[in-house]
């Protein structure tokens, strides 16, 4: 494993973390990662892929893990659009080294709506993309959650933190799973993954009013119809979720999503649900036969 940065807009300089292969590699993995975490959580899923032949790579994105300081950890700067921009700079530098390999995507939960987000936004020559801990919002939901953030933004500033806005977006989720023995349980079921996430500085923080407003209007883009018709509609796309996921509402919302992005015509979707597992199946109990499942997707893709 080694690290790199790169150079964004709004003075961001960018870390990225690189696993290569001990052979020469036969793809590349690009892995976007979700809110409150980083790229190196998904360091053993990424030596499985190194193993048989894939270099991975990700980067931390603006306000999370080492791209952020201590002034700016949960603050996304630049913007919704500025993330999905610095992932297509990392895409850009790796593919540009390597033309010939082909690329595949995997975004896991706010990483999966920014990739939602990327495959209208750039029409790159990707393999195919992995739509991880996904979900779909009630439309009334959305112009809520964005007046409630105008009103704490105003009330606390756009760098503050507003629980108001926190148990809104998040605070039912570990509900459903009581009696909870740590505020994290919706997670996975591996008690040591959860512990090392609360342990984490860098993970489970509590994000800017000015990240939830962003993160909304992210939301609003995937969820719009002219948006979700300018995606490549030949692309494969391989849908991942656990049944217990309450961000992909008990995997409901994930069938929402795949309802909507055939209605938009995507041709080539794949479906993996996988019973009792909770929001991250790539750190789950029983998480050797979610690799082994995805890695059989990319061969056949």
């Amino acid at each position: 494993m080694q690290s790199i940065h790169l150079r964004a807009d709004h003075g961001v300089s960018l870390h990225c973390t690189i696993w290569e292969p001990e052979q020469e590699p036969k793809g590349i993995v690009q892995i976007i990662h979700g809110v409150a975490e980083h790229t190196e959580r998904y360091d053993t899923f990424a030596r499985f892929l190194n193993q048989h032949g894939y270099l991975v790579v990700g980067e931390d994105h603006p306000g999370h893990g080492k791209t952020a300081d201590v002034d700016s950890l949960g603050y996304m700067t630049g913007g919704w659009l500025h993330v999905v921009k610095c992932i297509h700079l990392l895409y850009e530098t790796m593919h540009d080294k390597s033309p010939d390999l082909p690329y595949y995507m995997l975004g896991h939960s706010m990483g999966s709506f920014l990739l939602r987000t990327y495959l209208f936004t750039y029409h790159t020559p990707l393999a195919g993309a992995v739509i991880s801990g996904t979900g779909w919002q009630p439309a009334v939901i959305l112009p809520l959650g964005l007046l409630v953030c105008r009103e704490e933004a105003a009330r606390l500033g756009e760098k503050s933190h507003s629980p108001l806005l926190e148990t809104m977006m998040f605070g039912s989720y570990n509900s459903k799973f009581k009696p909870n023995r740590t505020t994290h349980d919706w997670l996975c079921t591996d008690n040591t993954v959860v512990d090392a996430y609360i342990a984490d500085p860098t993970c489970g923080f509590s994000g800017s009013i000015q990240l939830a407003t962003e993160m909304l209007k992210g939301l609003r883009m995937i969820q719009d119809r002219g948006n979700l018709n300018r995606m490549q509609k030949d692309l494969p796309i391989y849908f991942l979720s656990g049944s217990d996921d309450p961000v992909g509402d008990m995997s409901k919302g994930v069938d929402r999503c795949i309802e909507e992005f055939r209605s938009a015509g995507m041709q080539n979707i794949t479906r993996k649900i996988y019973p009792g597992m909770r929001h991250e199946p790539l750190n789950e109990i029983g998480k050797e036969q979610v690799f082994s499942d995805l890695l059989d997707w990319i061969k056949t893709v």
